[in-house]
């Protein structure tokens, strides 16, 4: 065992208790050396943990399901728990999911939206990004965006992008075409109508007319190249490219322990927003 993964053992025994609600790990029943581990750490800023997370494996009739999702709530922490306890319930209840799993991502992530949006009394006027990861019998990986939430995959060691950031600056047109504007003031961040660093959110009432809600779906295979999978918020991806992250990673083979060393990295970096991160391992 490399020195750097005893290392990391030993301050997860240390750190990281079962009872720990930022942290966790399990592994699939069809494939036992397909495992996942989640860490999250809170940011700087003074209001409450705007990040949630989904990461567990699901038996559905005869087949196994991997659920993984990041969703990073912004003036709120109410959608993002609203979307853990509800999206992917409303994905697995579309007819099509077996057949056609790509449009009935589409038409759940559709559902949640309106049902966000008719419940703002009680949800509120903000709203969340959302990355999700369904692993199908160990072999079929469909993973859906809406926001900057980020999932990369590793393939020998090499690192490639699953989701889109959905940034203002590059769905301008659109944003325009539906009435609204990209501003970088205040700040020097793109944002729409001078507000909101993403172009695509869930929730967001006072801004829907100008955002959208339709996710990028991307289906990937998993074969023997396929090393992992990350999932993470924006407060990760500020600080690292995705090759860095898949670097610092690639010889830590507890996914719970990879899964803190990247949210450590980030910290070392200077992020200061809320970081949270999934890794699901395939060796």
């Amino acid at each position: 065992m490399a020195g750097k993964e005893i290392l990391h053992k030993m301050k997860e025994r240390v750190c990281l208790g079962s009872s720990d609600p930022d942290s966790g790990k399990g592994k699939s029943k069809i494939a036992k050396h397909v495992t996942h581990g989640f860490h999250l750490v809170k940011g700087k800023s003074n209001h409450a943990m705007e990040d949630y997370v989904v990461a567990q494996f699901k038996q559905v009739d005869e087949n196994e399901l991997g659920l993984f999702a990041i969703f990073d709530g912004h003036l709120s922490h109410v959608v993002p728990d609203y979307l853990r306890s509800h999206l992917f319930d409303n994905i697995l209840k579309e007819p099509g999911f077996w057949t056609e799993p790509e449009k009935a991502i589409r038409r759940a992530y559709r559902i949640t939206d309106t049902n966000i949006l008719d419940r703002a009394v009680d949800l509120g006027e903000g709203g969340s990004t959302a990355v999700t990861a369904i692993l199908i019998n160990c072999w079929k990986l469909v993973v859906a965006n809406v926001g900057d939430s980020r999932a990369v995959i590793c393939k020998k060691g090499v690192a490639k992008q699953l989701s889109v950031d959905h940034e203002p600056s590059m769905e301008r047109e659109s944003i325009e075409n539906r009435g609204g504007f990209v501003s970088n003031f205040p700040g020097d961040v793109p944002r729409v109508d001078g507000q909101l660093a993403v172009a695509r959110a869930f929730g967001d009432k006072s801004l829907k007319m100008h955002l959208s809600s339709e996710p990028d779906v991307a289906v990937d295979i998993i074969d023997d190249d396929t090393e992992f999978v990350i999932l993470a918020s924006d407060g990760l991806w500020k600080v690292m490219t995705n090759q860095e992250a898949v670097d610092s990673i690639k010889h830590i083979k507890d996914a719970r322990s990879a899964s803190k060393h990247l949210t450590e990295e980030a910290l070392i970096r200077k992020s200061s927003d809320d970081i949270s991160c999934i890794v699901v391992r395939f060796h």
